[in-house]
């Protein structure tokens, strides 16, 4: 392989990425997958004479990423990847929309965030799957919900009440994020708060990835100091999403002293941030260069009482909650998605670890502060409700340890430098783990040193099939409770 090695905030230079003919890119992506590694980013790019289209491979054992790409100048269309390797089928019709390039030979080839019924005259119907038989019926669910949940269309084709097939069609607020931030380009503050708002509940992750991501282009470090405020508000918002989603859970099960306990303890953790920087969402926090807000030593001593006293608490709630035989029947070996699924798929983050997939960036491809110190990788291997259920209880754990370990020993250092002018013709990977999993912001600069492709995947890009797979075979009532066990963004896939 004639590939480019980089890893994690590494920029290169765009001309050392090797463009390969399309023959020998289609047998060596083949190749390096059937041999292990894993797709991360598979996306195109516009040039004067045709479409680039780019792929970045992961070796997780070593930390490595690997970059290649080739030019399609003459033509519309390349060999699809997705009968042989499953993991690779939204990408391609991700590029198929964008680019109007067809991957040939693609299963079941369709728009990704596009053609949704009834927005505008010009646009065909989705073709939804369909089953054939006298006792099969379908059931639409949204895109409007009850609630606040955001909009999606889920269509389930049953007998009775067993679930054959579930298809998930979203991009009801597709909002163009990823041309906005070009048009924007040179308005770093505008471009910050877009990258906040790329998936709300997840605004530390994202917002994570582009500030690296720029730092890393324009060849500037960032203090240690400010790294591990970074990392303590990274984990601050995995404990809150996860004891928001434990809270969650509990209610989709009738298990209502769950609900008001984990959703109690989720406000500690938020109005945790809202003291670190004015926002329990953690808006405002960081800026290319560091951070804009300080933890004095009064906060240090604050956030490490609250975290032990959560630690106790969330510990006996979970014991409670997970020793429960009404809440273990409706978790156990309800939505379950075997390992071999979630491989071939390429699911990440904990829905994945649940199932026995042991990746984690923060370990993987470490990334400011956990350069510095180890992650170790929790897994189960149930794979089903339970599993992703108990293993945001393991993870709230080991965050708060991260939390406590981390303020303990807080070095000193500046809270943000200045920062440079990007650098130009360059290509940099910024990769974080979110709590959903793993979040990759793919820059590319022009001649000038301007960003001249912008390419975000959240986690979610990767889950929403295994969601739609763990629910066949299982009762549709089981389905509410297999949505939030992998609780996934719309806003965030749309994009």
């Amino acid at each position: 392989m004639n590939w480019a090695i980089t890893k994690n905030l590494q920029a290169i230079q765009i001309h050392d990425i090797p463009r390969l003919s399309l023959n020998t890119f289609h047998e060596q992506v083949l190749k390096a997958c059937k041999q292990g590694k894993r797709l991360v980013q598979f996306f195109g790019d516009t040039e004067t004479d045709g479409i680039v289209l780019y792929i970045v491979l992961a070796d997780d054992e070593h930390s490595y990423l690997y970059v290649a790409s080739t030019h399609l100048k003459d033509r519309r269309d390349y060999p699809s990847f997705t009968n042989d390797l499953p993991a690779f089928h939204l990408f391609e019709r991700e590029i198929f929309e964008q680019f109007n390039m067809t991957p040939l030979g693609h299963p079941w080839l369709k728009p990704v965030r596009k053609g949704i019924a009834g927005i505008s005259k010009d646009e065909i119907p989705y073709p939804f799957f369909s089953m054939d038989g006298e006792e099969v019926h379908e059931v639409g669910v949204g895109p409007i919900h009850a609630g606040i949940i955001e909009p999606g269309h889920f269509r389930f084709a049953c007998v009775g009440e067993e679930v054959h097939h579930l298809e998930i069609q979203l991009g009801f607020q597709h909002r163009g994020v990823e041309d906005l931030f070009l048009k924007h380009r040179d308005n770093p503050l505008h471009l910050l708060l877009l990258a906040e708002s790329i998936a709300g509940d997840t605004v530390i992750g994202h917002a994570g990835a582009y500030v690296r991501a720029v730092e890393a282009l324009s060849g500037i470090g960032v203090s240690r100091r400010a790294m591990i405020i970074r990392t303590v508000a990274l984990e601050l918002e995995r404990i809150g999403i996860h004891l928001g989603d434990l809270s969650a859970l509990a209610t989709d099960v009738a298990y209502l002293t769950g609900n008001a306990v984990f959703g109690a303890l989720r406000t500690s953790i938020i109005n945790t941030s809202l003291s670190l920087c004015g926002s329990r969402f953690g808006r405002g926090l960081m800026i290319p260069g560091g951070v804009n807000f300080d933890i004095p030593e009064e906060l240090q001593s604050k956030i490490i009482t609250m975290t032990n006293d959560i630690e106790k608490q969330v510990e006996l709630a979970a014991e409670v909650m997970f020793a429960s035989s009404s809440v273990l029947s409706r978790f156990e070996k309800t939505g379950v998605v075997r390992f071999e699924t979630a491989q071939q798929i390429g699911m990440v983050g904990p829905a994945a670890r649940a199932s026995g997939l042991a990746l984690d960036v923060r370990s993987d491809h470490p990334f400011g502060g956990y350069i510095h110190f180890p992650v170790h990788k929790m897994i189960l291997t149930s794979g089903d409700v339970f599993a992703r259920a108990y293993i945001r209880y393991i993870e709230i754990m080991q965050s708060i340890r991260i939390i406590r370990e981390q303020l303990t020993h807080l070095p000193s250092g500046e809270l943000k430098k200045e920062m440079h002018k990007l650098r130009p013709h360059l290509f940099v990977i910024s990769m974080s783990e979110g709590w959903r999993g793993e979040i990759v912001h793919t820059v590319i600069t022009d001649k000038d040193g301007y960003m001249k492709r912008y390419k975000i995947k959240d986690p979610s890009f990767h889950n929403w099939l295994g969601l739609a797979l763990a629910v066949r075979g299982n009762g549709i009532s089981d389905f509410p409770v297999c949505n939030k066990s992998f609780n996934l963004s719309y806003c965030g896939f749309d994009l």
